[in-house]
């Protein structure tokens, strides 16, 4: 039987909200296996003198366990 857990995790980047999701998917990888998807929950981004500078994804990476 395969069993799925999903965890809750906040990414960012100086770059896009791509990039965002990237190193928080790259970061989980490091100390989870078997990572099989990701729900983008939400985006927000700062923003200084009318530019965005960070940006910021909450999401949920699913992985499976044996």
């Amino acid at each position: 039987m395969t069993v799925v857990k999903v965890m809750e995790l906040v990414g960012d980047s100086t770059k896009s909200w791509d990039d965002a999701i990237r190193n928080a998917v790259r970061e989980a990888s490091k100390t989870v296996s078997n990572i099989s998807g990701v729900e983008v929950l939400n985006m927000t981004a700062n923003v200084e003198d009318g530019e965005l500078v960070e940006y910021k994804v909450d999401i949920q990476v699913a992985y499976t366990i044996n």
